[in-house]
């Protein structure tokens, strides 16, 4: 007989969601970092930066996350080199996300009308100073609800992280599982924390959309 109460259930899973929510922040940020760093390349004038980028983005977005996940978990374990579950983690999340952030922020940046580039020539500002001054103060405001819809992936993709022994949610259902012999209790727990915190950054993002819809309609 388990001694675990439905309480004591919820209450492990919710210290485990924590671990959830840290991972997703560190993955989202830093991926928005590299993201942004890796975009200025995919759209510069360098054939060498925009083939890099492009590398970058088709070989992250072609490859399972799981597959990532193991390479920066066991990879460097070949050398010798321990890497910590949270290292090889926050790791493979940031490059996985950034590869689709790249992707839906240049979508947004060449939906910018060509004139507004050709208005910066005119002012004589380089390459970057159009971006950082033109380019991206517009580019942000449409960027913004796919961004926020995104986020939901990178929330869900943690739970793949508990293959390599992350304790997360998805972690931690299965060792309360393995304790209480209650995996129907448990998962249905699991399953609404997931919902509990990805559907209103779903609906944020719909109405987000909707709001910038209602925006460019009256431009």
């Amino acid at each position: 007989m388990s001694d675990f109460t439905t309480w004591d259930i919820l209450r492990n899973l919710l210290l485990a969601t924590r671990w959830t929510l840290v991972l997703s922040l560190i993955s989202f940020l830093g991926g928005g970092i590299l993201g942004l760093a890796i975009l200025f390349l995919r759209i510069g004038k360098s054939p060498v930066g925009r083939y890099f980028a492009r590398g970058y983005v088709e070989l992250f977005q072609g490859t399972p996350l799981l597959m990532q996940l193991f390479l920066a978990f066991f990879g460097l374990g070949l050398f010798g080199i321990d890497v910590p579950a949270w290292l090889a983690a926050g790791a493979a999340l940031i490059c996985w996300t950034a590869a689709f952030l790249v992707e839906i922020w240049r979508g947004c940046v060449e939906s910018i009308p060509k004139g507004q580039w050709e208005a910066g020539q005119s002012l004589a500002l380089n390459h970057f100073q159009q971006m950082r001054l033109i380019i991206l103060p517009q580019a942000l405001r449409i960027a913004i609800p796919p961004t926020a819809g995104f986020s939901v992936q990178v929330i869900k993709g943690t739970a793949l992280t508990s293959i390599i022994g992350f304790v997360e949610l998805s972690k931690a259902g299965t060792i309360v599982t393995n304790a209480t012999f209650q995996p129907f209790v448990v998962y249905g727990f699991v399953a609404l924390i997931y919902f509990a915190v990805c559907f209103p950054l779903s609906k944020f993002s719909k109405h987000l959309e909707r709001r910038s819809a209602a925006a460019y309609a009256t431009r």
